[in-house]
């Protein structure tokens, strides 16, 4: 008479038959059961093991890793908040990187189509949870410029690292791209420019009648936030069912197949989805403490909290699409490079903005889509700036060396900018802790 045990582990790529015999001698037997669960547990830990390796070790990133157990340290001990800041910040950089790459992970296990949402879902993830934290401590003013920034710093300093690097990497090479995906992109952001540009405009002319009407600006805010969440909705099927041959790259299908029987996944399908979970929560936790101390780290550095939400904040959120851009930027993969920085910025404007001001909505907090005129004449100038470079379907390193130009000079403006959270027109301070000042 026979026992068989199974032990399935991660995705079934480890699966053994162990039939045990029952025999006069039981201290053979135990024996045996005993090397047998040895070697499990063993493997257990090889496979644990393993994906420390990859998800911990594979990035040159890993060295800023420990910033986030100090971060915590800081905060259970009440150190310095300004020390919190920085902590949390430098701990988020290699978190936001790594969600990247256990997104790419699941991607392999799911097919394109279902990967391609995954990767839309999680690829700004570090972003929104910034920008639902800020919301729900009331920071509408962190909320807008983070977001803002997140999308100019697409556009501007991460497209623009990566056509100048790969145009100097490729000067004896003409850089070409199917234009077709930045013209849909470009499309989909001037549609998400038009729709925050209204309550801006539409606050305007109020106040030229010397007749404010806040309500009026949020109800139409609420009312086009819909309408981009419904052209991001198309914009996907688009993307990912109808036109998907508009977003890949211009390989030949010899060559995408030799990439695909060489590219395999370095972790199981479910360690990816165990890491990502984790590392969400951990970017939860260390988003809440940046929220917190934000005005605290801007009091004590001298430095404006607009600077820090454009600038900063944005520049630590997109080192995943960085790093990878500017890679193959230099492989001369433009197609994959413009795939990873507007589809990050329309992903933004058409999702993440509109989906604060729902969930705004919901909580019963009044945050519309006036952004003030410093700031979307900055977000207007960077999209137009971008479509016109990107309109001939060519690249050279000169149209970077424009972009991330434009990108410095807004960044001086913004720093030069004293007042933090003066609007501008009406005196508001958009910092003030009061909920009124959050309706223009």
């Amino acid at each position: 008479m026979g026992s068989t045990e199974k032990y399935d582990l991660e995705n079934g790529e480890i699966a053994k038959s162990i039939s045990v015999v029952k025999t006069r001698e039981s201290l053979l037997r135990t024996r045996s059961e005993t090397d047998v669960l040895s070697s499990v547990r063993f493997r257990l830990f090889r496979i644990f093991f393993e994906n420390v390796r990859q998800v911990i070790f594979g990035t040159k990133l890993f060295v800023l890793f420990p910033a986030i157990p100090m971060a915590f340290v800081a905060q259970r001990y009440s150190y310095g908040r300004p020390w919190i800041f920085a902590l949390s910040l430098i701990g988020l950089t290699p978190l936001a990187e790594r969600l990247s790459f256990l997104t790419e992970q699941i991607a392999y296990f799911t097919g394109p189509t279902v990967g391609g949402l995954v990767n839309a879902t999680c690829g700004n993830a570090t972003e929104l949870i910034i920008a639902l934290f800020a919301l729900h401590k009331r920071k509408i003013h962190v909320l807008k410029y983070s977001l803002l920034g997140s999308i100019i710093s697409n556009l501007l300093l991460v497209l623009g690292s990566s056509l100048l690097c790969g145009g100097i990497a490729n000067l004896n090479k003409e850089q070409n791209f199917d234009h077709k995906q930045a013209d849909v992109n470009s499309l989909v952001l001037l549609l998400g420019l038009l729709c925050q540009t209204m309550p801006l405009l539409f606050n305007f002319r109020s106040m030229e009648a010397s007749k404010s009407d806040g309500n009026s600006v949020l109800q139409l805010s609420r009312a086009t936030s819909i309408l981009m969440l419904l052209a991001y909705v198309a914009y996907l099927f688009f993307q990912l069912k109808t036109h998907s041959q508009f977003f890949g790259s211009q390989q030949d299908e010899g060559e995408v197949d030799e990439v695909l029987d060489k590219e395999t996944a370095a972790i199981g399908f479910w360690s990816a989805f165990i890491w990502l979970c984790l590392m969400t929560i951990i970017i939860s936790v260390l988003s809440e403490y940046v929220v917190g101390t934000i005005e605290d780290a801007s009091e004590t550095w001298g430095i404006s909290v607009n600077f820090i939400s454009i600038i900063v904040l944005p520049i630590v959120g997109n080192a995943a699409e960085h790093a990878g851009s500017i890679i193959f930027a230099f492989k001369n993969k433009l197609d994959i490079s413009l795939g990873v920085c507007m589809g990050s910025a329309s992903q933004i404007l058409m999702f993440v903005v509109p989906l604060c001001v729902i969930v705004a909505w919901i909580m019963g907090i009044p945050m519309n889509l006036d952004f003030g005129f410093l700031e979307t004449g900055c977000l207007a100038f960077s999209i137009l700036l971008t479509a016109f470079s990107l309109q001939d379907g060519s690249s050279h390193y000169l149209k970077g060396v424009v972009l991330a130009l434009a990108y410095i000079a807004i960044g001086a403006c913004f720093f030069v900018q004293r007042l933090p959270f003066d609007d501008g027109r009406n005196g508001n301070k958009l910092g003030s802790q009061n909920e009124s000042s959050f309706v223009v």
